[in-house]
C-alpha cells in the first residue's frame, strides 16, 4: 500500500461506519478478508484505508510474517473510536426510523420504539444493551501503547467516578466530558445543546499549568492515581467557566456551606476540558468486586431472570428496619422486583464510609427474599444537588435497566446553608422528578416517612396513621443515632438490626475510645503552640491513647522544608498537616495541630479530611493583633511592617477568623494552664475524654 499522502476523500457515512466497525472487530484480518467482509474490491478498500489513515481515524502498522497478504495491522485511534460512536448513533436512529415506517405501513400504527431524538435511547426496552465507550480488547492494547506518548492528566477521585460511568454507559447518552456549548445549556436549562434532558454538568476540570499545554483538537491520556491509562480524551473545547453562575444555577446558591459549591471553588481546577472519550479499560476496584455491575451487566441479569419491572433504592446510609419496610412497600406498590443500589463513590463529607455500609447491607440482605431482590454498588460521585440530582439519579438508574425509582424526602439534600436553613424544600426533588418523569423513562415511587407504632409493633407511613393521638409513635433520627453510637448508648432492636448495630459499633466506637484532632488556629504569637504543648502534656498524663503534636514550625522543618510562604505553599503545608492528623485520628490516636492556618477554605478541607475518621475540634486562639505584636520575640511583625517580609499574616496578608469554632480562647491576661484547662473541659463536654 503506498505510503504517500492521499487526496482520497472519506467514504460516505454508511461505508465509513462499516469500515471502522470491521477494523475494530478484526484488526489483524488480511486485506482480502476485510474487503470480502465489506463487499468491496481490494482497490477500493486500499483507497478507503488511505483516506481514514489521513483523517487520523486509523493507525496502520507493518506486521512481520511469512504471509504477504497480512502485512499490515490496523487499530482505531481515539478519534476513530469517537467517530465510530457518532456514526453508530446515526445508523441506529435511521434503522429505527425505517422500522417504524414499516411497522406503520403493516399495522397502521407506529411501533412506539422510535425516540424523537437520535441520542435518546429506546426508553421502552430496559433489557436491551446500551452503548459503552470502550473499544475492543485488541484495539485497547494498541491504543494503550500509543497513549504512552501522549500528554497525561492524572484524574482526581471524582473524575475517576465520572469517567467510569461515562465509559460503561451509566451516563448515557453522553459520549464524553461536556463541551462548552453542552455545558452552558445543561447549567442554564438542564438539557444538552440538542435538547436532550441532562441536569448535571460532567466536565473535566484541570489546573492552569496543564491547560497551558493543551490545544483544542489534541488527544490526552487519562490516568488513574497509580498512572494506569484508562481512556483517551479527544479535546474539543477548553474554557474558563463562570463557577459562581454554575453554583447558582445547578445548586441553587453560590454558598460554600454546600459541599459541592465548596468543591467547585476550592478543589476543582479553574479550566474545563470537553471532548469525546475513548475507553481503554475501567478503573480497578479491589473491594466488593462481585457486587459491582455495569449497566449492561445489570440489564443482562434482569433479562435472564425475567424481571420486567425493577424499582431502584438509592442510599448512602446504612439500612435500618424503616428502610426495609419502605423498600418492601415500594416494590409492592410498583409490583416490581427490588434493586438495592447504594452509592459507594464520593458522598457527603461525614457520611459512614462505604466499607462499613456495604458490610451492613450484606448483613441484612438475607432479610429480603432472594428471588425478588438483588444488590449492586454504584461508583457515583454525588453532588448533593437535591432536585437536579434526583433527575440525574433517575436517568442513571434507567441506564442500569430499572423501571421505577424511589425518590426520598429532601432527596440528596446537603443540609443547612450559611443562614441555617435547608438548601432545598422537602419535596422539591419529587416535584422536579415528576415534571420530567415521562422523558426520564422511569417512574417515581414516593418515599414514605416510616415511623414505628409501638402498640402494633410495626412500621407505618407517618401520614397514614389515623389514630396517631392514641398510639405511641417512635423514631430515631440520624443525629440521635450518631449520639447513641458516640456515647455508647443502647440502640433498640425495633430501630435497627443487631447485625447492623454490631458493624456500626466496630467502626464508630464511643467517642472516649476514638481518635480525634485538636486544631489550634490564630495569628503568629497568639499562644497556639504554648497551649498545644500544655494540652499535649495533660492528655499524655491521662493516658489511654497516643498523642502527637504537629506544630507549624516543626512540621515545616520535617515535612515541608521545600515550601515557601506564598498562599499556595501555606495551603499545601496545612493540607499536609491535615493529612497526617487524619491518619493519626483514623488509627485511634490524638493529633494536636498548631499552625496559623489563616484561610477558611483550607481549614474546612482539613476538617472534612479528619471528620471522615473522628472528631475535629477547632480552637481559635483569638489574641488580638496588637497583643501578638507586643509579644513578638523574633521581631517578625516589625520586619513585616517594614516590608522586609512579604505576605505576612495579619499585616500584608489576611487572617480569616473562624466563624463557628468549637472553642474560642483569648490568652491576653490569662495564664497558659487556664487556657489549656478550657480546652480540656471542651473535650470532656464532647465526650472525647473521660471527666
Amino acid at each position: 500500500m503506498p505510503a504517500a499522502p492521499s487526496t482520497t476523500t472519506l467514504p460516505e457515512d454508511d461505508q465509513l461506519f462499516r469500515l471502522l466497525r470491521q477494523l475494530d472487530a478484526a484488526p489483524d484480518a488480511s486485506q482480502r478478508a476485510t474487503a470480502q467482509a465489506l463487499g468491496i474490491s481490494l482497490g477500493r478498500l486500499n483507497a478507503q484505508l488511505r483516506a481514514v489513515a489521513d483523517a487520523g481515524f486509523v493507525k496502520i502498522s507493518d506486521r512481520a510474517g511469512p504471509d504477504k497478504r497480512q502485512r499490515f495491522a490496523y487499530a482505531l485511534t481515539s478519534r476513530g473510536a469517537a467517530e465510530k460512536a457518532r456514526l453508530t448513533d446515526r445508523f441506529l436512529a435511521r434503522k429505527l426510523a425505517e422500522y417504524d415506517a414499516l411497522h406503520a405501513e403493516l399495522t397502521g400504527a407506529t411501533s412506539g420504539l422510535l425516540s424523537l431524538k437520535p441520542r435518546i435511547q429506546m426508553m421502552q426496552n430496559h433489557h436491551a444493551p446500551i452503548q459503552e465507550l470502550y473499544v475492543s480488547p485488541d484495539s485497547a492494547q494498541k491504543l494503550k501503547r500509543e497513549a504512552g506518548d501522549l500528554l497525561s492528566w492524572d484524574l482526581t477521585p471524582r473524575q475517576i467516578c465520572d469517567l467510569e460511568l461515562l465509559m460503561n454507559g451509566g451516563f448515557s447518552p453522553l459520549k464524553g466530558f461536556l463541551g462548552k456549548e453542552d455545558y452552558e445549556s445543561v447549567v442554564d436549562n438542564m438539557r444538552l445543546a440538542d435538547g436532550t434532558l441532562w441536569p448535571m454538568p460532567i466536565t473535566l476540570d484541570i489546573s492552569e499549568d496543564f491547560a497551558a499545554k493543551i490545544e483544542e483538537g489534541q488527544d490526552i491520556a487519562l490516568r488513574d492515581q497509580e498512572g494506569v491509562i484508562l481512556a483517551i480524551l479527544s479535546v474539543s473545547d477548553k474554557w474558563v467557566p463562570n463557577k459562581a453562575h454554575e453554583a447558582e444555577k445547578v445548586f441553587g446558591a453560590d454558598d460554600i456551606a454546600h459541599p459541592a459549591v465548596n468543591y467547585l471553588h476550592h478543589t476543582a481546577g479553574p479550566v474545563y476540558l470537553g471532548g469525546a472519550i475513548t475507553g481503554i479499560q475501567p478503573p480497578v476496584h479491589y473491594d466488593f468486586r462481585a457486587r459491582r455491575d455495569t449497566p449492561n451487566e445489570l440489564r443482562a441479569y434482569f433479562r435472564k431472570l425475567g424481571w420486567r419491572k425493577v424499582v431502584a433504592f438509592q442510599t448512602r446510609n446504612p439500612l435500618h428496619r424503616a428502610h426495609q419496610e419502605l423498600t418492601f412497600r415500594a416494590a409492592k406498590e410498583a409490583q416490581a422486583n427490588l434493586l438495592i443500589h447504594p452509592v459507594v463513590g464520593m458522598t457527603k463529607p461525614g457520611d459512614v464510609d462505604h466499607f462499613t455500609r456495604v458490610r451492613c447491607y450484606e448483613a441484612v440482605l438475607d432479610q429480603y427474599p432472594s428471588a425478588t431482590t438483588t444488590m449492586s454498588l454504584l461508583n457515583l460521585a454525588m453532588r448533593m444537588a437535591g432536585p437536579r440530582e434526583a433527575v440525574w439519579h433517575g436517568l442513571i438508574r434507567k441506564n442500569h435497566g430499572c423501571t421505577h425509582f424511589i425518590v426520598g424526602r429532601d432527596h440528596a439534600g446537603p443540609g443547612k446553608n450559611s443562614a441555617g436553613e435547608d438548601f432545598y424544600g422537602p419535596y422539591d426533588a419529587q416535584d422536579l422528578f415528576r415534571q420530567h418523569q415521562e422523558e426520564i423513562g422511569i417512574e417515581m415511587v414516593d418515599f414514605k416517612h416510616m415511623v414505628y407504632v409501638q402498640e402494633r409493633a410495626q412500621y407505618e407511613p407517618a401520614d397514614e396513621i389515623e389514630d396517631k393521638d392514641n398510639v405511641t409513635i417512635l423514631n430515631i433520627s440520624g443525629t440521635e443515632l450518631r449520639r447513641r453510637l458516640r456515647e455508647g448508648l443502647e440502640i433498640p432492636e425495633w430501630f435497627s438490626f443487631p447485625e447492623v448495630v454490631k458493624e456500626l459499633r466496630r467502626t464508630s466506637p464511643p467517642r472516649s475510645k476514638q481518635g480525634f484532632t485538636v486544631f489550634f488556629t490564630g495569628l503568629s504569637g497568639s499562644g497556639k503552640s504554648t497551649i498545644a504543648n500544655a494540652i499535649m502534656v495533660k492528655l499524655m498524663e491521662m493516658g489511654g491513647r497516643p498523642v502527637t503534636l504537629l506544630d507549624g514550625d516543626v512540621v515545616r522543618k520535617h515535612l515541608s522544608s521545600e515550601l515557601g510562604f506564598s498562599k499556595e505553599h501555606r495551603d499545601i503545608n496545612i493540607r499536609r498537616i491535615g493529612y497526617v492528623a487524619s491518619e493519626i485520628t483514623k488509627n485511634g490516636g490524638i493529633a494536636i495541630c498548631a499552625p496559623i492556618a489563616p484561610y477558611t477554605s483550607t481549614r474546612r478541607a482539613v476538617r472534612e479530611m479528619i471528620e471522615a475518621y473522628g472528631a475535629f475540634v477547632e480552637v481559635h486562639v483569638a489574641t488580638s493583633l496588637e497583643e501578638c505584636e507586643r509579644r513578638d520575640r523574633k521581631g517578625l511583625y516589625a520586619l513585616a511592617r517594614e516590608g522586609k517580609i512579604k505576605e505576612f499574616t495579619g499585616i500584608s496578608d489576611p487572617y480569616e477568623e473562624p466563624k463557628e469554632p468549637e472553642l474560642r480562647v483569648d490568652t491576653e491576661g490569662m495564664d497558659v494552664d487556664y487556657c489549656a484547662q478550657q480546652v480540656l473541659l471542651k473535650l470532656e463536654s464532647m465526650g472525647l475524654v473521660a471527666g
